[in-house]
């Protein structure tokens, strides 16, 4: 896995390699992938569903608040796994 130099960069991208061994291990991969977001798109609807209802005092809903964004920017990443995941196995295909 490399990083660039400027962690601060908007815009940085992380390179990882993975050695998969055979297509039922990227398959795996690819399940445990959708298993984590689908997780993480159910805590964020709970969540935000908590939030919308008012749940909790003002200081439980700004955590909820910061809670429900950082539980989507990780559905968001491991959608990006998956979207890769899904080229790669579509170039090979091809």
């Amino acid at each position: 896995m490399t990083r660039p130099a400027h962690a601060d960069d908007p815009g940085q991208s992380l390179e990882i390699r993975l050695r998969v061994e055979t297509d039922d291990e990227l398959r795996a991969l690819r399940g445990a992938l959708l298993a984590a977001r689908a997780t993480e798109l159910s805590e964020v609807q709970r969540r935000a569903g908590r939030l919308n209802l008012g749940y909790g005092s003002d200081t439980a809903r700004d955590s909820m608040t910061d809670e429900v964004a950082h539980r989507r920017r990780r559905w968001e990443m491991l959608d990006r796994l998956i979207a890769a995941i899904d080229a790669i196995a579509s170039d090979e295909r091809s």
